[in-house]
């Protein structure tokens, strides 16, 4: 007899009753999403996984601890059956098909009368995928062509654009440190979506190149300022634009509220009644030493981070820096912007107490094809930087946690 494909459809199980028979791996993975369905789940089993135990304990389940026997399915809409005891699947999966209970199978899919298939999420859109029948049922497969839609869907290759529903407003999205990878897959979505793009010099420039042409790209840095501080006429440009009704994504480097004045572009945007969304981005704070393979935490030496602006020198009446503070602490102490005042914050740091062989790092242009490591001390970092020619962009670690790990290759 021919093999049939399998019906999709999707199962609306909120409060209704769910069986899951078996409490190790294959019920710790397919559990949150019976949980996130709203389902009243029932799990029979003498034991479970750490997590399994965890969710019970939470009462998202309820957990009954013994074997299963006959009669645990009745009432049931649907069940998944993944014991070890493959007897004891046989005489559930026989019990489901007397009570019309559709079930899994996790040790027999040919036996089963579902599939579970593998499923994905993007912005409201769940997907689904099942292969034609048991004998090209391939859980590699399936998966891998999973994660390709969700991954077009979630970036903008994949979409209707015609029917694309476009929200009005300003977006203001933290590109990362720079490797254009490591956006966050909602920033490059809203990036796909864009009428208009105004983009930092420290955002991830490559992925401007992919923009489809009629988006609008706008460099922050060659905004006509006339008359108003540079911030103001970035601000008055997003307004403007809003107002003309696009969708218009600022695109920052790092995040938006870490040194990024985040907070003044939604204070203007607020103030203009223009709708804002602010979409974190990875902090160069701390992923750039970790591209360099610098941990800024590690057991054992440093049990904090601080992370300060060294755009103004520690003396400079301007700072809100306490600098003296900063020279007792034992953790770690990650400086951006402070390339040119490097030499002026290595002083004050030794002058109250830090000790001079303090070792220091400095990452040029991270997580770039361009990114390089110079390494230093407080005494000696002065010198270093002019040496070696280091320019900013790049983040300065000081402290132990510098030599704990090895050196990457460059």
């Amino acid at each position: 007899m021919a093999e049939h494909p399998a019906y999709p459809v999707g199962l609306r199980l909120s409060g209704r009753r769910v069986v899951v028979l078996g409490g190790g791996q294959v019920a710790q993975r397919r559990l949150p999403a019976l949980i996130a369905a709203g389902a009243d789940i029932v799990l029979v089993s003498p034991e479970a996984t750490p997590s399994v135990e965890a969710m019970a304990d939470a009462g998202e389940i309820a957990w009954q601890r013994r074997p299963y026997r006959e009669g645990d399915l009745a009432g049931a809409w649907y069940a998944l059956i993944a014991t070890s005891d493959h007897g004891a699947n046989t005489r559930a999966s026989a019990e489901g098909e007397g009570h019309r209970v559709w079930c899994v199978r996790a040790d027999d899919a040919e036996a089963a009368t579902a599939w579970t298939p593998a499923t994905g999420h993007s912005e409201g859109v769940t997907v689904a995928v099942l292969t034609a029948g048991t004998r090209e049922r391939d859980p590699r497969h399936t998966a891998a062509v999973r994660d390709a839609i969700v991954a077009a869907l979630r970036d903008g290759t994949l979409g209707a654009p015609h029917h694309r529903t476009r929200t009005p407003g300003v977006a203001l999205v933290g590109g990362g440190p720079g490797d254009p990878d490591l956006i966050t897959v909602r920033g490059r979505r809203l990036l796909a979506e864009a009428d208009v793009v105004i983009a930092d010099r420290l955002g991830p420039r490559d992925l401007l190149a992919e923009l489809p042409p009629h988006v609008e790209v706008i460099d922050a840095a060659k905004i006509p300022y006339g008359r108003f501080m540079a911030q103001e006429a970035i601000n008055n440009a997003l307004v403007e634009h809003a107002r003309q009704g696009k969708s218009v994504v600022r695109l920052k480097g790092g995040d938006p509220y870490v040194f990024g004045r985040g907070m003044e572009e939604v204070q203007a945007l607020a103030e203009a009644g223009i709708p804002c969304t602010v979409v974190p981005g990875i902090s160069s704070s701390v992923s750039v030493p970790g591209a360099a393979g610098i941990p800024v935490t590690h057991r054992g030496v440093a049990h904090e981070f601080t992370v300060v602006s060294g755009h103004v020198a520690p003396d400079d009446e301007r700072s809100l820096v306490d600098w003296p503070s900063l020279a007792r602490l034992t953790g770690t102490l990650v400086i951006l912007m402070g390339v040119d005042k490097i030499g002026q914050i290595a002083g004050t740091l030794v002058a109250h107490g830090k000790a001079p062989d303090t070792p220091v790092a400095l990452v040029q242009e991270g997580t770039t094809a361009s990114q390089r490591r110079v390494d230093a001390t407080l005494a000696t970092v002065a010198a270093t930087v002019r040496d070696q020619g280091v320019k900013p962009p790049a983040v300065i670690v000081i402290g132990p946690v510098v030599t704990v790990g090895p050196r990457p290759a460059e």
